[in-house]
């Protein structure tokens, strides 16, 4: 994998940031997160005047503020800016595929009803919860392999 890098940064209200990467792509990412579980070293973000102090530093590898250790790595907020993002039904379905799993076993894993995981892939709202789930396993597959429970086909065997 690339190690991303940025090109533009443009801070916004709150504890937004509009970014520009290198590969031309954009992101908004939100470090409200991030800030609040930063402890003290974080807290001065917090302040509008040192908000807007954003800048991109070490070619494009880190974003900067105005302070003492404060920054963040283009890798880590790649990661936060692809967890943000909006999912769709592709990709629900894109994952299912990477994973191997049929609709029955993708709806247990994450779950939800096989009703639920269908109109998730027609186009309905995915729910945070998901997505947070797609993210986790995509990043660690250690969770899939803890919570994967594999369906056999056909009828289950009548008790002899």
């Amino acid at each position: 994998m690339d190690m991303p890098r940025i090109k533009a940064v443009t801070p916004k209200a709150g504890t937004l940031l509009d970014i520009e990467w290198q590969n031309g792509t954009r992101s908004s990412v939100n470090l409200i997160g991030w800030i609040a579980t930063g402890g003290d070293l974080l807290a001065p973000l917090k302040s509008d005047a040192i908000w807007k102090t954003a800048t991109v530093e070490d070619f494009g590898a880190t974003i900067e503020w105005a302070g003492e250790d404060l920054a963040i790595d283009a890798y880590h907020l790649s990661q936060i800016a692809e967890d943000q993002r909006s999912y769709t039904g592709e990709d629900l379905t894109k994952w299912q595929e990477e994973l191997g799993l049929s609709n029955n076993e993708a709806a247990d894993l994450v779950g939800v009803s096989l009703r639920t995981w269908k109109n998730y892939k027609a186009g309905q709202e995915i729910s945070e919860a998901i997505k947070i789930i797609l993210c986790a396993s995509r990043r660690d597959p250690l969770i899939m392999h803890a919570h994967y429970r594999p369906r056999t086909t056909g009828r289950p065997r009548t008790a002899a």
